[in-house]
């Protein structure tokens, strides 16, 4: 049940075509798909419920677009319509709230956000919500991960790249000169960024350095939402926000299913297609599933891609592969690594992840060949058998 059928635009629209495919697949499987996780992916919830208990519980949904320029679908089993909407508003509300304080573009009345840190830059402290602060400290305490590629202070580097990309939407394209992104780059400082936790104040020491959190943001939230759900007695569930970044809460209520089954992205196939979009599906529950690829914003020019996923290092859209998905139990932290790994060689990428607890990952190559950790390949419908590039191809045959 949809609570909300307003009309979306194409943006909108794209990326509710991939979260509708995995709802399709979500309804689909049955419980003798299921795989049992191993070592270094989420477990299911201890809690139990009896057969005649799960049959009690109906499943709902409710969409909404006033968060993260995105379709955000919650998707929960509950007693009742009305307890569901309990969910549902909740969870609008805090993403809403969320989505202002994390905006570098706008103003809200009341609230002092990162477009207001921006626009202080270099001024004097700015009093914040410690949400704020606890977003940027959640960068720096990841930053040893792989240090400098996924930073808040990255954001007079991918101002230029944003400005480039929304003039290439109204038919100019082209790319930033190199000039002008090194210029920016002297900016990228995330010792200018100043937290004072007593004073609940954050402050930019150098009037250039631009605060950035797209990285994270949407994984960040998603994670403070879910927690919300869990606490007000959700016990199963699924947060989309975007289809790219998907939290699973529990493991579904329904008594014929082990697992909840989430499709991967194929990146050589067009968001158009609403059939063949999934290179494999993940079967598994109680964890995050979150995807950085180069299909998701980007432009041409002369027919070569100029992505979102800037690497610090050489002012450029990394190119080491197509997509990269984490699976790993809390968003915020699989939304950092997706982007960090994304910006990593393949073998870099791939020693840290495996350095990590209960992190699993996903790689596909620009030939359409895949790749996945020994954990994640246990949850794969397909085990990472099949090649992306070859199944787009098949589409049209």
């Amino acid at each position: 049940m949809m609570k909300n059928q307003t009309r979306l635009p194409l943006s909108a629209r794209l990326s509710f075509i991939v979260l509708a495919l995995a709802v399709t697949l979500l309804t689909s499987c049955a419980a003798s798909q299921a795989t049992t996780p191993s070592a270094g992916t989420a477990q299911p919830d201890n809690q139990t419920a009896s057969p005649d208990s799960l049959e009690s519980l109906v499943k709902y949904s409710s969409s909404f677009t006033s968060s993260f320029d995105t379709v955000i679908t919650v998707i929960g089993y509950a007693s009742s319509q009305a307890e569901f909407d309990h969910w549902a508003d909740l969870a609008e509300s805090e993403f809403a709230k969320l989505h202002q304080l994390f905006d570098i573009y706008h103003e809200y009345p009341g609230i002092n956000n990162l477009m207001t840190i921006n626009q202080q830059a270099g001024k004097g402290p700015v009093q914040v919500d410690a949400l704020i602060l606890d977003l940027i400290e959640f960068y720096l305490a990841n930053d040893h991960l792989a240090p400098g590629k996924v930073s808040p202070s990255l954001g007079s580097v991918l101002a230029v790249w944003h400005d480039h990309r929304e003039a290439a939407e109204s038919g100019q394209a082209t790319v930033p000169n190199l000039s002008d992104l090194q210029a920016a780059a002297e900016h990228m400082d995330p010792a200018a960024v100043k937290i004072d936790r007593q004073a609940s104040t954050l402050e930019l020491t150098d009037p250039l350095v631009r605060l950035d959190v797209g990285a994270v943001a949407k994984g960040y939230a998603t994670e403070i939402v879910a927690q919300s759900l869990i606490e007000q007695g959700m016990t199963s569930g699924i947060i989309s926000a975007g289809g790219s970044n998907v939290r699973l809460i529990g493991k579904p209520a329904d008594p014929a299913r082990e697992t909840w089954a989430i499709g991967i992205q194929n990146p050589f196939v067009s968001m158009l297609i609403p059939e063949g979009q999934s290179v494999d599906v993940i079967l598994t529950n109680n964890t995050s599933i979150v995807t950085s690829g180069d299909y998701q914003r980007y432009y041409l020019v002369d027919g070569v891609i100029y992505h979102h996923l800037i690497d610090p290092d050489t002012l450029m859209p990394a190119n080491h592969q197509r997509a990269v998905t984490i699976v790993t139990p809390d968003s915020g932290l699989a939304d950092y690594l997706s982007t960090a790994v994304f910006l990593l060689p393949y073998a870099d990428g791939r020693k840290l992840v495996e350095s990590l607890p209960d992190c699993e990952a996903l790689w596909i190559f620009q030939d359409g060949s895949m790749q996945a950790t020994d954990g994640l390949a246990a949850l794969l419908k397909d085990k990472a058998m099949g090649n992306a590039k070859d199944m787009a191809e098949g589409l049209g045959k």
